[in-house]
């Protein structure tokens, strides 16, 4: 039995798993983001194509009011309860900005299918739009980029470099993601001081750090010698949670033994307990470009890349097309304020605790894991590793 948010939990993980294999310090991408962009290409999907999509997005797993029989219908209501998240996620409020927006861009020669169409907009809120890719590229290029630039408020430009799409080009999917909120609590900036964060145990490096007194979720992981705190938002509907090693070379030790289910039993609310914590967080901003191609054919998306193979033909009615290009942006910067993130991708084509009293200190001063949910549904939002803020 998973639900939508279990499933987009572990594919994070699964891509979690992906990025670290490259040699850089620092991840920062948006598992839902990813999702969205490659939920609304399934629906143009059939056959095998679409298959491996369904799996690597674990929506086969997906059970949760779930009576249908059909392959079909079955995929249909995991779109439905995503139409629910999308709405869930976009309702407006005052005490944050969270913006999650999806677009298609066609060729403006290309007769796509209505139900495709009309699909896209019910389950993704995704309005289309006509472009000339076969006479006018760039323009069409420098039209989707002005789009995500405006949606994530600035911070991501240039999604599609130029070139990138050409007069092949039929379609391209975008989700822009972009959230910035203010601490429930903020850092006072007079309490920011320079201090050390240690890269390993020989090599340690001048930050900002941030420091605070308050109470906070917290909870002590014993069989991974680490710790877990939530930092929540103003309004509390979303939080930062900080996976913070004990020792300072242990977070492999914790990433070795990280899974879907233990994220979801550490974070959960029954394992988490108000405790008085020394906050040391510091100051950082990371900024990520991915193309996704690679890590997802090695996580199973094959054939959608394929000319001889992709069935894209709930899209048009026919066979032809096939994914060129999957691009990922993402951007975050932590302050004593708050955080702002934002990320884009497009495609072409039970513990004990210890008495209340105790203070606990947590000092992010060595390479941690942090993630950006929302409560309500338990969604992943963002997820990273910082090894050098």
């Amino acid at each position: 039995m998973k639900s939508l948010s279990e499933a987009n939990t572990q594919f994070a993980l699964d891509m979690f798993r992906q990025f670290g294999k490259s040699k850089e310090d620092n991840i920062f991408y948006s598992p839902l983001s990813i999702t969205s962009a490659f939920a609304m290409l399934l629906l143009g999907c059939r056959e095998n194509t679409a298959l491996q999509i369904e799996k690597v997005l674990h929506f086969n797993e997906v059970t949760e009011n779930t009576k249908e029989r059909t392959a079909a219908c079955h995929v249909r209501n995991v779109h439905h309860q995503f139409q629910k998240l999308l709405t869930e996620l976009n309702k407006p409020t005052d005490a944050y900005e969270l913006k999650i927006a999806n677009r298609l861009y066609g060729e403006k020669t290309c007769k796509f299918l209505q139900e495709y169409l009309a699909n896209t907009k019910e389950f993704y809120l995704a309005s289309a739009e006509s472009v000339d890719f076969k006479n006018a590229a760039e323009e069409s290029v420098k039209k989707i980029n002005s789009w995500v630039e405006t949606q994530t408020n600035g911070k991501i430009k240039d999604l599609f470099p130029n070139k990138t799409l050409g007069n092949t080009t039929v379609l391209v999917l975008v989700n822009a993601v972009y959230f910035k909120g203010q601490w429930e609590k903020k850092f006072n900036k007079e309490d920011t001081k320079e201090g050390e964060f240690w890269l390993n145990k020989d090599t340690s490096k001048s930050v900002q750090m941030m420091s605070q007194r308050k109470s906070f979720n917290f909870a002590l992981l014993e069989d991974v010698q680490a710790r877990v705190l939530e930092i929540p938002y103003k309004g509390k509907d979303l939080s930062m949670i900080v996976l913070l090693p004990n020792e300072i070379d242990g977070l492999q030790k914790l990433e070795d033994k990280l899974t879907a289910e233990k994220l979801i039993e550490w974070t959960s609310s029954q394992n988490m307990s108000k405790r008085d914590v020394d906050l040391y967080l510091p100051r950082f901003k990371v900024e990520k470009t991915y193309d996704l191609k690679d890590v997802l054919m090695a996580i199973g998306v094959v054939d959608v890349f394929s000319p001889q193979d992709a069935d894209l033909s709930g899209m048009t009615g026919s066979w032809g097309l096939a994914v060129t290009k999957a691009l990922h942006k993402s951007f975050v910067e932590v302050t004593e304020e708050g955080a702002e993130a934002s990320t884009a991708t497009g495609i072409a084509v039970s513990l004990t605790s210890p008495p209340y009293s105790i203070h606990e200190e947590f000092h992010c001063n060595h390479p941690f894991l942090f993630f950006i949910k929302q409560n309500k549904t338990n969604s992943i939002l963002f997820f990273a590793r910082v090894s050098s803020p």
